[in-house]
C-alpha cells in the first residue's frame, strides 16, 4: 500500500471559530482537542481517517509574506466535494468570498480565503 497523508498542522488565530466553520461547511466533526506544543492549544478537525490539525498560541505571529513566495510556505488546502455549487453557496452564506473558479479536466474548483487569510480550494471531479 503507497502512503497516505493523514493530516496537516497549521496555525489558525482561533482554534474554535475555524473548527465550527469546518463542521458547518464540510461536514467534518472534532476528533480531538487539548493542549499542545509551547503552551498552546490543537483541535484535529476532519474525518475518521483524514483531518487537520489546528494550532494556535497566543503569541503567534500574523502571516507577513506570500505563501506563494516563501519556502515553506502553505500555499492552499484543497476538499473535494460532491456538488460543487451547494458548497459555493454556503462559503458565500459563511461569510466568505468566493474567489477564481476553474473548468477544467479533472473538473471544477474555485477558491476561499478564511479569516485568517488562509486559501482553501474546492474540488468537484467529474
Amino acid at each position: 500500500m503507497p502512503a497516505q497523508l493523514e493530516h496537516t498542522n497549521y496555525t489558525v488565530s482561533d482554534i474554535d471559530a475555524t473548527a465550527a466553520w469546518m463542521i458547518e461547511l464540510f461536514g467534518w466533526h472534532i476528533r480531538w482537542r487539548g493542549d499542545s506544543r509551547t503552551k498552546g492549544k490543537s483541535v484535529h478537525v476532519g474525518t475518521d481517517t483524514h483531518y487537520l490539525a489546528l494550532y494556535t498560541h497566543g503569541k503567534a505571529n500574523p502571516p507577513s509574506e506570500d505563501s506563494y513566495e516563501t519556502v515553506g510556505g502553505l500555499n492552499h488546502i484543497a476538499v473535494v466535494v460532491d456538488d460543487i455549487q451547494d458548497l459555493r453557496d454556503r462559503v458565500t452564506k459563511a461569510g466568505f468570498t468566493p474567489g477564481e473558479h476553474y473548468d477544467y479536466e479533472p473538473g471544477q474548483r474555485f477558491y476561499f480565503h478564511d479569516h485568517d487569510g488562509i486559501e482553501y480550494e474546492i474540488v468537484q471531479y467529474d
